[in-house]
């Protein structure tokens, strides 16, 4: 049966026979870009963009101040050298940069080919020796000739002011045919040196990274969702092969958990392994996620099984974002303003609700217990107490972008997730151990979905009206409110109270006051001199003054010290341990077992057992 649809299909491949190529390209506008990985120089790339036919005689063109998923103005235009733009007979045109980035490009209307270079981002961060950079890693760009390129597309194309939203994207990147991009998006090019990608439009050019490099991936099928690992490890510590294990394992619960919530036929996971002993390295560890894909950035020296566990926590959060925002969104998101941007008020859902969600899935699916479970949760009371708890969720949302909000950004992986929680409870007591948070998010993403973005202020009514008015309460007096949370209340409603626990405090550094420190000059980590030392010290025999070189086998100093508190945290008591120290000018090698000290913590456990099948439902249903 021939539908109006296949009729116009039928008149529109007819006509393409009427139509050379240059009016073809006139019959739908569209921005090309080319980017030309082969002749890297300086670490710089060459990008060439062939743009749509102008109707005015000035036009402005921009990368990028802020990207979806960053909290913060990273002005991406600061990478950008060089820009030019030409006529068809090879005139350059008179351009202008506003400011970091905006280009103002003179008699648009002849302008047929702009070009310019592209630094990366990895090469310039300076880093604070814990993971801080001015430019997080995920969303920034490595260009190592012949070996890497991360490329964010944000980084690299821009788009111009005044034409619609809707353009279309064709992205040409020409490379070594020894490098292959590893990406979610389809290659329409059959050549191993080009590639051809189309897009529908900016928004989702940005949202597709692709990470260039000797190919190292694998692949899996889970519930008809086609799964991509590609891995660049440069110093060869880690495959895809050896890391896909466990990350199967964490997506298919994932999918499991998820059921029948099904957003993306193909998702890609690029992990990046930075080289921590390199000074102009990517040092702000982490992962950006995107509909179909997340990037990932974490150090290479880090141990297998230590690395395995840091990707469950990081990936599981971002894959997690196929729900919200990148399902479940406002309109400040539908139309991402990426020079002026406008926040929305619901950072609660879109971050919080997914850190709930990548705690909760693992007790659901048995990847951890029910008292890990129940600790990851009181740790983050713990972490969320420690920031302004009286401060509104929604307008520090809102407002995220400027002081006093900003300070706050950490608590949406905190407090947060903490929320989410609360819902959960309320939603399962109030149905009866039916439904939960869970079920709101499907019933929320057949309401609006990936098109159809929702009115900030209408949110929690519809949340409500979908859900309990005890929700709706809920919503208005912690979320949007200033009332801090009752935490225990809610524990209450599952049969869950406050205990104390011993936990493993960290080796390095107790009540905020670390037993290490580190010389700025040499980078050099060592113990300090004149403070009584713990257990972990005592028993293998170090002293202060003395400098810590290697723990394992891994060297440390300014640039990892990250790693190793982070690492220092999953250890056992009682493993075996080396550590290279230098002490009096002379390095030695010491060998011995760790000795934790153990601090009283406030924690939770599952004590009122008339509400254990409402604890059930809460964490297994």
């Amino acid at each position: 049966m021939f539908t109006k649809k296949t009729i116009l299909l039928i008149v529109f491949i007819g006509s393409l026979f009427n139509f050379n190529a240059n009016s073809q390209n006139k019959f739908k506008d569209q921005v090309e870009a080319t980017i030309d990985l082969n002749s890297i120089k300086d670490d710089k790339v060459s990008v060439t963009i062939t743009p749509p036919k102008f109707k005015t005689e000035e036009v402005l063109y921009h990368l990028p101040k802020i990207v979806p998923g960053t909290y913060t103005e990273d002005n991406y235009g600061k990478y950008i050298d060089n820009l030019k733009a030409y006529t068809n007979k090879g005139e350059a045109v008179s351009v202008s940069k506003i400011d970091d980035n905006t280009w103002q490009i003179s008699n648009a209307k002849k302008v047929i080919k702009i070009t310019y270079n592209v630094n990366d981002t990895f090469d310039t961060e300076i880093g604070d020796g814990f993971g801080k950079t001015d430019i997080f890693s995920p969303a920034g760009s490595n260009i190592e000739e012949g070996k890497n390129i991360m490329l964010n597309t944000h980084c690299f194309i821009g788009y111009f002011s005044g034409i619609s939203d809707e353009i279309d994207y064709k992205v040409t990147i020409t490379h070594p045919a020894s490098l292959w991009g590893a990406t979610s998006m389809t290659d329409i090019d059959s050549s191993d040196a080009s590639d051809v990608f189309t897009t529908s439009r900016y928004a989702e050019l940005v949202e597709n990274p692709i990470m260039y490099s000797k190919p190292d991936y694998t692949s899996f099928t889970i519930n008809g969702m086609d799964i991509l690992i590609a891995v660049y490890s440069p110093n060869g510590i880690h495959t895809a092969e050896s890391l896909t294990p466990e990350m199967k394992k964490m997506m298919s619960a994932q999918k499991n958990f998820l059921g029948t919530f099904n957003t993306t036929k193909k998702y890609s996971v690029l992990i990046y392994l930075s080289d921590v002993e390199k000074s102009n390295d990517a040092k702000g560890f982490g992962a950006l996620e995107h509909p179909t894909a997340t990037t990932v950035v974490m150090p290479e020296a880090m141990p297998l099984e230590e690395l395995s566990e840091q990707l469950k926590d990081v990936v599981s959060h971002e894959f997690f974002h196929i729900v919200t925002p990148l399902t479940i969104h406002s309109k400040e998101i539908q139309f991402f303003d990426y020079t002026t941007p406008k926040m929305s008020e619901h950072l609660w859902m879109y971050e919080g609700v997914t850190e709930y969600f990548a705690n909760l899935f693992q007790i659901n699916q048995g990847l951890i217990s029910e008292e890990e479970f129940y600790e990851r949760m009181s740790g983050k009371i713990a972490n969320a107490n420690e920031l302004n708890d009286t401060m509104s969720f929604t307008k520090m949302s809102e407002n995220v972008l400027n002081q006093p909000y900003k300070d706050q950004y950490l608590n949406v992986y905190e407090k947060g997730a903490l929320i989410g929680m609360c819902l959960d409870i309320i939603i399962r007591e109030k149905s009866n151990g039916e439904r939960g948070i869970l079920d709101l998010m499907q019933k929320l993403s057949n309401e609006y979905g990936a098109n159809k973005p929702f009115n900030d202020n209408e949110l929690f009514d519809k949340i409500t009206a979908f859900t309990f008015p005890e929700v709706g309460t809920f919503l208005t007096t912690y979320v949007a409110g200033e009332t801090p949370i009752p935490y225990e209340t809610f524990f209450a409603k599952v049969g869950v109270t406050k205990i104390n626990v011993k936990v493993p405090g960290n080796v390095f550094i107790k009540d905020k006051t670390p037993y290490i420190t580190v010389n700025p000059e040499t980078k050099t980590i060592s113990i300090v001199p004149n403070i009584e030392l713990n257990d972990f010290f005592n028993e293998l025999g170090l002293k202060g003054g003395d400098a810590i070189l290697a723990i394992n086998d891994i060297n440390y100093n300014l640039e990892n010290i990250y790693d190793m508190l982070t690492l220092s945290e999953s250890w056992k008591n009682d493993e075996l341990i080396t550590v290279k120290i230098k002490r009096d000018g002379k390095e030695q090698i010491v060998k011995g077992k760790t000795k934790l000290t153990f601090e009283d913590k406030e924690g939770y456990e599952a004590s009122d057992k008339s509400k254990t099948k409402l604890k059930e439902a809460w964490l297994k249903g």
